[in-house]
């Protein structure tokens, strides 16, 4: 099997659906990998399925490899030495392939019935014996074949197993055997003519002289039949060698059931859509069954490469822990320099997601709170609640904010920090802590007391961006205004 000098690996994902975060995870091993080994990473579309592939889906992996950072040396939009990179643009090869395995008697065609087989395994279940094919159609004569094609009877073809065990080194889990009884012949064209994934996945890799295969932990028990496929197309001067086989843990959901793309949180859009940093996720993404070591899990995807060796990752499934993904999201966040983080936010700051008519955004305030705001969101989308009060003519008042900070006294405390603030130096955010401190002092209250009526006078909300520097950039009349009119509404 294959070693590690000329990696060639490949991410083929199918154009279904929204890309699903475990796709992400193994796309991100793929692409480390072939990094770490200065090799080269192939990106090919699996889409044979008409009734299922789309090319909206199509454009949107595309669009999400982008976005994720990715980039690929063959494939899609960069071409390479064995194109096309799309399946079914492939037909012609698949039955090529498929026609020789039939001529060398490494397939042959089976005309059992859909019936027949449901009735044979059943019997076999009942008898205490495996349920796979029974190779019935294995070995048929040339009038037997001639007899079921007057019949009118259809056929898929079938690939034929070797009759002993198959064994292989996983680049995760080690030695694995599966002995032959486990592994029946099984189908690689349909009746129509249409090659399966059984047989088109494999012949891929074997004309693009695919080094390693690192995929889901799901497919580990297709690969004793694609390594007997393997050797058969070895034989026939179709491929130079066997891939080495690595095969990546589950990524688990709640209740530890395996991330399904019916989950909510499995969709990338929605990380995507929240405001997730694509270096943020790929970093929490990378230690569902990795780590680049016991004490650091903030790290860039540079230094991941650096790092990466698939005999490193965690047979064990992953749990996905949303809460976690925003912290490290959160982290990278911060790591971000001050221009780009505003840059980031620029999509949150417009319709559809501000709330404010676009001229009521002032670019200067919106300099001077980034930095003040970079410190305390986990994803992008948080910024529009963030900063909402500087933009809007009034606050939006949340009315449980409202009560909780709003108590009795609230109106004369509210009074004595208007008077502070009147008086402060409007330049400097201390001055305007000062301001509210001494209030607090008057009436017997400590800074954090003092400070909640007036962040929610101002702001709306009884939590947020840092206050006095919050209060510094909306200006000493607007939020002399604002105490106002909570004045008003608390008198009212």
């Amino acid at each position: 099997m294959a070693n590690a000098t000329n990696v060639r690996v490949r991410f083929c994902p199918s154009p279904t659906g929204n890309p699903h975060v475990g796709l992400v995870r193994t796309a991100l091993f793929n692409w480390a990998y072939a990094r770490h080994h200065g090799g080269t990473l192939v990106f090919r579309i699996e889409d044979t399925d008409a009734a299922r592939d789309s090319e909206e889906s199509y454009e949107q992996l595309l669009d999400s490899m982008r976005w994720l950072g990715f980039d690929w040396d063959e494939g899609p939009e960069v071409g390479g030495p064995h194109a096309p990179y799309r399946q079914s643009q492939r037909m012609d090869i698949y039955r090529d392939i498929a026609a020789k395995l039939l001529a060398g008697g490494y397939a042959y065609p089976c005309y059992c019935t859909t019936e027949e087989l449901d009735q044979r395994r059943e019997a076999a279940r009942a008898a205490g014996k495996p349920s796979g094919y029974d190779g019935h159609c294995r070995d048929l004569s040339a009038e037997q074949k001639q007899a079921y094609e007057a019949e009118g009877r259809s056929h898929i073809v079938r690939f034929r197993m070797p009759d002993e065990a198959t064994t292989f080194t996983d680049l995760v889990r080690g030695d694995i055997t599966v002995q032959a009884e486990n592994v029946t012949d099984y189908g690689i064209v349909r009746a129509n003519g249409t090659p399966l994934y059984t047989l088109v996945n494999p012949v891929d890799d074997a004309l693009m002289e695919i080094t390693h295969v690192l995929r889901g932990e799901d497919l580990l028990s297709s690969t004793p039949r694609q390594i007997a496929l393997y050797k058969a197309l070895i034989e026939l001067g179709v491929a130079k060698e066997i891939p080495a086989f690595g095969h990546l843990p589950y990524v688990m959901g709640e209740g530890n059931k395996k991330l399904s793309k019916r989950d909510p949180q499995a969709s990338l859009n929605v990380y995507r859509e929240r405001g997730f940093l694509p270096e943020g996720l790929l970093n929490y993404l990378s230690l569902l069954g990795w780590s680049l070591s016991a004490d650091q899990d903030i790290f860039t995807a540079d230094e991941m490469i650096a790092a990466f060796d698939v005999a490193d990752v965690n047979p064990n499934p992953a749990r996905f822990d949303l809460k976690k993904c925003e912290a490290i999201n959160a982290d990278h966040i911060r790591l971000l320099d001050v221009k780009d983080f505003a840059e980031r936010c620029a999509p949150w700051l417009k319709a559809p997601f501000a709330p404010w008519a676009p001229e009521s955004f002032d670019q200067d305030k919106w300099d001077a709170i980034a930095p003040h705001a970079q410190t305390r969101i986990k994803v992008l989308s948080e910024i529009t609640d963030n900063v909402d009060f500087l933009f809007l003519p009034e606050p939006v008042f949340d009315e449980a904010s409202w009560t909780k900070a709003m108590k009795e006294g609230s109106d004369a405390l509210l009074r004595t920090a208007r008077e502070k603030l009147a008086a402060a130096d409007w330049s400097s955010a201390e001055s305007l802590k000062e301001a509210v401190l001494a209030a607090g002092e008057a009436h017997g209250l400590k800074l954090g007391k003092a400070q909640a009526p007036v962040r929610v006078a101002v702001t709306g909300r009884t939590v947020g961006l840092p206050l006095f520097e919050s209060l510094e950039i909306l200006g000493k009349d607007v939020t002399l205004a604002r105490v106002d009119a909570a004045l008003a509404k608390l008198t009212a």
